[in-house]
C-alpha cells in the first residue's frame, strides 16, 4: 500500500515537472514572437513574412475603459426631415386628420446618397464682334476633350490606387460597380501617371524643404518592380515625405535621391555604411537607438551571464525618459546631474563589454564585438538624442513612412514597371505630406488633378 502511494506521488511530481517545463517553453516562444513582431519594415524581405502570434496582454477584447467611445449621436440640424403622420386609429379605425397632436418620436438615419456619375455638358459659345472677329468662351480646366471623366472620379481612382492600395483591375471594377463608370484599366493607369506629372514641381519643393530641415530621417527597404528587386529610399520629417526608387541600395541611389548630399542638419538613420559621416560630412549624424536596443537585447540573450547589455540598454532608456521630461518642461537640455549619471553608466557598460569580448585575429569579428566597437567609436552619434532635444530617440518616422510601400507590396504584389512605381511613389509622398499637415486626401488629389496642387508651407522646415 505504502509503495503504491509512493509511486503515485512520484508520477504526479514528474507530471508537474513536465507541465512546468512546457510552461517555460511556451513563455520563451511568446517572448520570441513578441520580439519579432517589432521588426522595422526595412528588415522585411520581398517575400510575405509569416504572421507571429501575439503575446497575451491580459486585456479583455473591445473598447478599453477610459478610451473615447464611437456611438452614434443625434444631430440638432438634420439635412432632411420627413414627417410620418398616422391616418387612422389603430384601435377603432377612425380618421385622424383632425385629431389632436400629442407628441412625436424622432429617429435619425445616417446614410450616404446613392452614388452615381452625372454628366455635365459645357457649351462654349461664340460671338462675332462688330469688327468681324469671332470670340469663343474658354473651356473649364476639367473639360479637356469632347468627352472626359471629371476630376472627382479621377481623384477617387488615384485615392483607391495609392492610399487604399487597391489593385488597378479592382479599382476599375469598384468604380463601375459603385459609381456606374465603366472605366478601363488603361484609363486607371493613365490617371495615376497624369497626377504624378502634375506633382513634379511639388515633389521638387518637398525635397528642397527636406534639405533645409533641422532633423531628417532617412532609411531604405526592398521592394519589387517587374519581379526584380529594387530599393525604396525615403527622406522625411514629421511634416514632409519624399521617396526614391533605385535598383541599388548603395550610395549611388542616395546621391541620385539628392537630399542627403546637400543636407547640413541632423540625419537620423541606422548604422548602414551608406549613411556614414565620411560619405556625407555636411550633416551631423544620429544613430537610431531602437536598432541599438534590439542589438543589445540579442547580446543579452547570447551572453546570459553578462550584465553589461542590460546596463547599457537601461541607461539609454533612462536618458530617453529624461529627454522627454526635459522637453515637456520646456528645458533646453537634460539636467546635467541626470545626464552625467546615465552617461557614466552607459560608458562603463561598454568598457566592461569590450574587456569581456576582446578582438579576434583578422578582420572578421563577432556581432557582439562589432556592436561594442560601434557604441565606443560612434558614441556621439548614439547619444545625439541626449545632447540635442530636437533629435528623436529612434528612426521610427522613416519606418512609418516606409510601411505603406510594404503594404502595397503585400496587397497588390509588385509594380509592373519603373515608370508606374515612380508615379505611385511620387503621389504617395504628396499624400503623406498633405496628411501630415491635416489636409484631406481627396481634396489634395483633386487639386493636383485640376492643376492647382497643394504645396507645403516653408514652416514645414521645423
Amino acid at each position: 500500500m505504502v509503495a503504491a502511494q509512493a509511486r503515485v506521488i512520484e508520477e504526479q511530481a514528474q507530471r508537474i515537472e513536465r507541465l512546468e517545463a512546457l510552461v517555460v517553453e511556451l513563455q520563451r516562444r511568446l517572448a520570441q514572437n513578441s520580439g519579432n513582431s517589432s521588426k522595422p519594415p526595412s528588415s522585411d524581405g520581398p517575400a510575405k513574412p509569416s504572421r507571429p502570434s501575439r503575446a497575451p496582454t491580459g486585456r479583455s477584447p473591445g473598447k478599453q475603459p477610459g478610451t473615447p467611445g464611437a456611438s452614434l449621436q443625434r444631430t440638432a440640424d438634420p439635412d432632411l426631415v420627413i414627417d410620418h403622420v398616422p391616418v387612422a386609429c389603430g384601435a377603432c379605425g377612425a380618421d385622424l386628420a383632425q385629431a389632436v397632436a400629442v407628441g412625436v418620436v424622432a429617429r435619425q438615419v445616417i446614410d450616404i446618397p446613392e452614388v452615381s456619375v452625372s454628366t455635365t455638358e459645357h457649351r462654349m459659345h461664340k460671338r462675332r464682334c462688330v469688327c468681324g472677329v469671332v470670340s469663343a468662351a474658354v473651356a473649364p480646366p476639367e473639360a479637356t476633350a469632347a468627352v472626359v471623366y471629371g476630376p472627382n472620379l479621377r481623384a477617387l481612382a488615384v485615392y483607391l490606387l495609392v492610399f487604399q492600395h487597391v489593385p488597378v483591375e479592382r479599382t476599375a471594377m469598384l468604380l463601375a460597380d459603385v459609381c456606374g463608370a465603366a472605366v478601363s484599366t488603361g484609363w486607371v493607369c493613365r490617371v495615376l501617371t497624369q497626377t504624378s506629372d502634375a506633382l513634379a514641381d511639388v515633389d521638387k519643393l518637398i525635397r528642397t524643404l527636406l534639405v533645409a530641415a533641422h532633423v531628417l530621417h532617412v532609411d531604405e527597404t526592398s521592394t519589387q518592380v517587374a519581379r526584380k528587386r529594387h530599393w525604396l529610399h525615403v527622406a522625411c520629417t514629421p511634416w514632409l515625405t519624399a521617396y526614391h526608387l533605385h535598383p541599388s541600395r548603395g550610395r549611388v541611389a542616395v546621391d541620385e535621391f539628392g537630399v542627403l548630399p546637400a543636407f547640413a542638419g541632423v540625419a537620423v538613420h541606422d548604422a548602414l555604411s551608406v549613411y556614414d559621416a565620411h560619405a556625407y560630412p555636411k550633416a551631423t549624424h544620429a544613430l537610431c537607438c531602437a536598432h541599438i536596443n534590439r542589438e543589445l537585447t540579442a547580446a543579452d540573450e547570447a551572453h546570459p551571464g553578462q550584465i553589461w547589455p542590460t546596463q547599457a540598454r537601461n541607461a539609454l532608456l533612462a536618458l530617453n525618459t529624461a529627454a522627454h521630461r526635459a522637453r515637456t518642461a520646456d528645458q533646453e537640455h537634460i539636467p546635467p546631474e541626470i545626464a552625467q549619471f546615465y552617461l557614466t553608466l552607459f560608458a562603463q557598460a561598454i568598457a566592461v563589454g569590450l574587456s569581456l569580448h576582446p578582438r579576434a585575429p583578422g578582420r572578421e569579428q563577432t556581432k557582439t564585438r562589432n556592436l561594442l566597437e560601434r557604441l565606443r567609436d560612434r558614441g556621439d552619434e548614439v547619444l545625439r538624442f541626449a545632447q540635442d532635444l530636437a533629435v528623436p530617440f529612434t528612426n521610427n518616422q522613416a519606418e512609418r513612412d516606409l510601411r505603406p510601400a510594404k503594404t502595397q507590396l503585400k496587397i497588390s504584389c509588385c509594380h509592373r514597371s519603373d515608370t508606374g512605381a515612380a508615379a505611385w511613389l511620387r503621389v504617395r509622398g504628396y499624400i503623406s505630406t498633405a496628411r501630415k499637415h491635416g489636409i484631406k486626401v481627396m481634396a489634395a488629389i483633386r487639386d493636383a488633378i485640376t492643376g492647382n496642387p497643394w504645396k507645403p508651407p516653408v514652416a514645414a522646415l521645423t
